[in-house]
């Protein structure tokens, strides 16, 4: 991301009326963080090829934010009071989810992996009724149950796989809870610093947190071309460029349906895997992923309601 786009991105913003949410900028904000987190599921299983799994997420995150450096605007300052809230960020956004899903590929697919990342928006919803204490409209809620309803087409099949794709599936969940309560963290210091000073100083303490069980795997690791340009995309698009994009879309729409965007990562997963890895998907799953995506799209039409 060059600079003149970084300082455009780094725009604090705040929710909109809905007769200005339905433009062709709200719905970038949705598209690229759905297409590269789909993308990235394939990154991580290319990566895992050449280093261990706490080596992928320790790479992917200091990639990130050597990339999120070059932005004078990430370095921008931000007041001691809120650091803590950044720090705990850096934590349940970063450090513990992404390193659940190298884990999860070890025992499930990369599609799978992806497909399942369209019930993030399920527990985005969840947590965001418990802090808010009031129920999602009704609109969001039928997508709601139309998104979890995808998720459950595409986790059925690998049940009956054996305990090893049982605990990918639970380690996936897992870090899905954690963006839950990540996306509404998110939302009050993105809109009050703005996105990119967030994210690079969380994307800090992530790695920190991450290096003392992550150098020990890149020094052991045996790279080719494929892995380390894998690496190099999971860490400059998938760390830095979306999750820059994510935080101003929690800003603008809200954490809820922000989060509508992993709906859009089962179709980019399954794709990916199928056409570039050969894994094999059920067709279970395959209808799960385009239930997803209709998800997605009521909760998006209920940002116009």
């Amino acid at each position: 991301m060059g600079g003149a786009q970084c300082q455009e991105a780094d725009v604090r913003l705040v929710p909109v009326s809905p007769e200005r949410s339905g433009g062709v900028s709200d719905w970038a904000l949705l598209l690229v963080p759905g297409i590269i987190w789909g993308a990235s599921f394939l990154f991580i299983a290319e990566g895992l090829e050449a280093v261990g799994p706490n080596g992928v997420t320790f790479l992917r995150i200091l990639v990130g934010f050597v990339t999120l450096a070059f932005s004078a605007s990430a370095r921008r300052a931000i007041p001691s009071a809120d650091l803590g809230r950044v720090a705990l960020l850096g934590i349940v956004w970063m450090a513990f989810p992404l390193s659940m899903f190298p884990f999860a590929e070890q025992r499930v697919s990369s599609a799978l992996t992806g497909m399942l990342n369209g019930a993030n928006p399920l527990f985005t919803a969840i947590v965001s009724s418990l802090l808010a204490r009031h129920l999602p409209s009704r609109a969001v809620m039928i997508g709601l149950f139309v998104g979890l309803t995808g998720t459950v087409l595409i986790a059925w099949p690998s049940l009956g796989e054996g305990q090893s794709s049982i605990e990918g599936v639970v380690l996936i969940l897992a870090a899905l809870c954690s963006y839950a309560f990540a996306l509404n963290l998110a939302r009050p210091l993105q809109m009050r610093h703005g996105a990119l000073p967030v994210i690079w100083r969380a994307q800090a303490v992530a790695l920190v947190l991450t290096a003392p069980l992550g150098i020990p795997d890149v020094m052991r690791a045996h790279w080719s071309a494929a892995p380390l340009l894998s690496i190099a995309a999971l860490g400059a698009l998938g760390t830095g460029v979306a999750f820059v994009v994510a935080a101003i879309a929690s800003g603008r729409l809200g954490a809820t349906r922000a989060s509508a965007t992993a709906f859009l990562i089962p179709g980019v997963s399954l794709a990916l895997g199928v056409l570039v890895r050969g894994e094999k998907v059920a067709l279970m799953s395959v209808a799960g992923a385009v239930v997803c995506v209709g998800g997605a799209w009521i909760i998006r039409r209920a940002s116009l309601a």
